[in-house]
């Protein structure tokens, strides 16, 4: 049995977590699924709960940055996924270094507004 070194790193994650992560509804992401075919979590078959992998997830903040972010409609966002995959993948991960290094930003030019 290998070592998870990692503790942090789970296989799965809940509905309630996923939604928190992007503050968007559960239901939301649900509507999602029915929207979008290549997104399909795991489900138990006894009880229904749905289990998103990492993937998953990646594919949620794909859907999020060109629904949320850029603006576009669903119809719209399917489509550019569809024809654009990779292109849609980057412009995600770009997004999302650039919403990190302007949250780093703030924070260092609330430091250096706290100093003077």
């Amino acid at each position: 049995m290998a070592l998870n070194v990692d503790k942090n790193l789970k296989k799965y994650y809940s509905i309630k977590e996923v939604a928190a992560r992007f503050g968007v509804s559960e239901s939301l992401l649900r509507y999602w699924e029915k929207e979008f075919p290549h997104l399909r979590p795991k489900t138990s078959s006894t009880n229904n709960i749905r289990q998103y992998s990492e993937k998953d997830i990646e594919q949620i903040n794909v859907i999020y940055t060109l629904v949320k972010k850029r603006g576009f409609k669903l119809s719209a966002a399917r489509k550019y996924l569809n024809e654009n995959r990779a292109g849609a993948d980057r412009s995600a991960d770009v997004l999302s270094t650039l919403s990190q290094v302007s949250d780093e930003l703030r924070a260092i030019k609330k430091q250096l507004d706290a100093l003077t």
